[in-house]
């Protein structure tokens, strides 16, 4: 693999995109420590310093700005707003029939649905820097701190509308950032942000288990924590490229003095289809009764059931309803992502088929059934690498901290294979090994 990494730093143009993508994450991190007009950040640090914020509302956004968020920077809200306006695109688009069309256009298509998920982007970032800006005035971003009030001094309109247009800005400039690392880069601009962002919130939460150990100054924590995250990397890695390959033959037809067909060919089909959406979505389904609880202010019987059984990652009623939220939302996903009677259409109309199965309806549900076999096996195996932050290390009480878990790992292995898949073909282009021989 050094090998490899010298070998690309040798190839001029490889070098240069390396190092483009290395220049854009400096930035990315510069921007995440900027504050921006308007917040107190001797008060902020005051209430990060006392380890009181709110890590099970605002532990997702937080952990995709890069720790961010709670510092209320210019890139507070980071990627989050283009992760959430590309996956309402994806369900729209099968929804309105516009968007399906454009869809089926190629190249011109998409670039129009890009253009559209700019423009929702932004609109979700007002949303949500209001939101935030809110929340800070509030205290409630930070419960229990005796600063969280004071984080912005100044209440008035004008200075509202200036730190939300500054979030809104950050979050456009993060945005043609990763397009930059799309275009000029090694590619995968979006995917690579979220995993810098990740990767950053690593190495203090690491040292905070160390921190909060009683056993051998807490080494035995660290080095549990350690263990437990090489294994789960080898069990994401191992489910993430598993897939079930379902053999397709195409007939050979005579066109003119031509031949074409006659090749054999097969269906990918990934045990974790769906990828990491189904986590995102039950995280943010899961955490709206608990955010109508907060800024509501009630005090009834059912706010206090919310708050005790929903609001608490370590409640039973939390973990039972999270579990089923990814199963199902896993299936969910998958039913509108992958639709095995356009699959079916498409290979008769090549002169495809599945050996001992007929072509057309039979063709279809037999996708369906081996989609669903499937899908059982990998929406489990999402749902408990999701509680894994939660059940890990309880004994310690240090099961908040546990970075190796969940969204976190599931973005981390996926984007690092990725990643490296692309610079292997890059070098693999002029004759190189590459990274896996």
């Amino acid at each position: 693999m050094l090998t490899a990494f010298a070998r690309a730093f040798k190839t001029p143009d490889l070098r240069k995109k390396l190092l483009f993508t290395l220049g854009i994450i400096v930035i990315y991190r510069i921007g995440t420590h900027v504050p921006i007009p308007g917040v107190d950040y001797t008060a902020v640090q005051f209430c990060i310093d006392q380890a009181q914020t709110n890590k099970g509302l605002f532990g997702l956004v937080n952990m995709f700005s890069g720790g961010a968020l709670l510092q209320i920077t210019i890139f507070a809200l980071g990627i989050m707003p283009y992760i959430t306006a590309s996956i309402i695109l994806q369900l729209l688009t099968v929804v309105i029939p516009r968007l399906e069309a454009l869809k089926k256009e190629g190249a011109a298509g998409t670039s129009k649905i890009t253009q559209y998920t700019r423009y929702l982007t932004v609109a979700l970032a007002i949303l949500q820097g209001t939101g935030l800006v809110a929340t800070a005035r509030s205290g409630t971003l930070f419960n229990g701190c005796a600063q969280a009030t004071g984080i912005v001094p100044d209440r008035s309109i004008y200075t509202t509308m200036v730190m939300v247009v500054t979030m809104t800005a950050g979050t456009a400039v993060v945005m043609w950032l990763g397009e930059l690392i799309t275009d000029r880069g090694i590619g995968n601009g979006m995917s690579i942000l979220m995993f810098i962002s990740i990767a950053a919130t690593f190495p203090s939460a690491l040292w905070a288990i160390k921190e909060q150990g009683d056993l051998a100054g807490g080494w035995i924590e660290f080095g549990t924590v350690i263990a437990v995250g090489l294994v789960m990397v080898a069990l994401v890695v191992f489910v993430e490229q598993a897939q079930r390959r379902i053999p397709v033959q195409y007939a050979k037809r005579m066109i003119g003095r031509r031949s074409y067909g006659g090749t054999s060919t097969y269906i990918p089909l990934k045990v974790n289809q769906a990828g990491i959406i189904p986590v995102i979505f039950a995280s943010s389904l899961l955490y709206i009764p608990a955010l109508v609880v907060q800024f509501s202010g009630s005090t009834a019987g059912w706010a206090s059931w919310v708050t005790k059984n929903l609001a608490d990652t370590a409640a039973p009623a939390h973990i039972t309803v999270y579990f089923f939220l990814i199963i199902f939302f896993a299936f969910f996903y998958v039913a509108i992502s992958f639709n095995p009677e356009e699959v079916a259409d498409n290979m008769k109309k090549y002169g495809g088929f599945i050996p001992g199965i007929r072509a057309g309806r039979p063709t279809a549900e037999y996708l369906s059934y081996v989609l669903n076999r499937i899908t059982w096996p990998g929406s489990l195996y999402l749902g408990l690498i999701a509680l894994v932050p939660t059940m890990a290390l309880a004994g310690f009480g240090a099961n908040q901290n546990f970075p190796f878990g969940g969204t976190s790992i599931l973005i981390i292995v996926g984007v690092g294979l990725e990643t490296v898949k692309q610079i292997e073909s890059q070098l693999q282009q002029r004759n190189y090994e590459g990274f896996l021989r």
